[in-house]
């Protein structure tokens, strides 16, 4: 089963990615095409290589063979924060807080790579109508919030840059059944707004629920691509990931 969109639609073609860690192969030539406004979800085991995808969009290793490009321009060889500047951002497993600075200086943090500062009021504004919980928190240090409000401030950090896609990582991992069901209703409106949004997660449910493409991986291959409705009525899927 596979999707086939036009140049003018792409907003982000890998073609034939080969990644190494050492002498480990983690990607084994795998292509992506992410259209504009898309909501694309890679899913799989945990070492499948979905992390190893969005690691190599966002410039934080370099592949060993193929090309990355965005809009039409070769990213591949580009450092992260130039990646970021051109409007790709990353939400890293695991949140990555600057666990000892504020709430209010983590979402400052995001707007690192904007040279223009009038905006950021109306940005950081925008980000916290998605998280208003965070408004009680900004003078609280980020390391002593909860993992759900971690998370939170993970996404609306994110957000500050202003993002044309968001590269968004197990944004589940750890929380509740409830913060789970929020946290991805949040992304499936910050979506419908206009982000194009790429999200790698190990809860297939979860995952094939908010997307509209998805792509499987297995041991650094896509062993299937497709639209969600489709892939969630699979037998493999179902009997791999949705049976439990």
């Amino acid at each position: 089963m596979s999707l086939k969109h036009t140049s003018e639609q792409k907003l982000i073609e890998v073609k034939d990615l080969i990644v190494h860690y050492d002498k480990i192969q983690a990607l084994r030539g795998i292509s992506i095409d992410i259209p504009q406004g898309a909501f694309i979800a890679l899913i799989g085991a945990n070492g499948a290589g979905k992390s190893t995808t969005l690691k190599a969009i966002s410039g934080l290793i370099r592949p060993t063979s193929g090309s990355i490009s965005f809009q039409g321009q070769r990213i591949d060889k580009l450092p992260p924060h130039k990646i970021t500047e051109l409007g790709i951002t990353h939400i890293p497993e695991g949140r990555r807080l600057f666990s000892k600075m504020s709430v209010l200086d983590n979402l400052k943090m995001g707007r690192y790579t904007k040279k223009n500062g009038k905006r950021a009021a109306e940005v950081m504004e925008r980000a916290l109508r998605y998280f208003p919980v965070l408004k009680e928190r900004m003078k609280q240090r980020a390391g002593t919030l909860s993992g759900g409000e971690q998370q939170m401030l993970a996404i609306a950090r994110g957000l500050m840059a202003e993002p044309k896609v968001i590269l968004l990582d197990e944004p589940s991992l750890g929380l509740s059944p409830i913060l789970t069901v929020e946290i991805g209703r949040i992304i499936r409106d910050i979506n419908k707004e206009g982000t194009t949004i790429v999200l790698a997660e190990q809860n297939a449910r979860l995952a094939l629920k908010l997307s509209h493409e998805a792509y499987v991986f297995e041991t650094g291959l896509i062993s299937l691509q497709g639209k969600t409705e489709d892939l969630a009525h699979n037998e493999e899927i179902i009997k791999a990931y949705l049976s439990a």
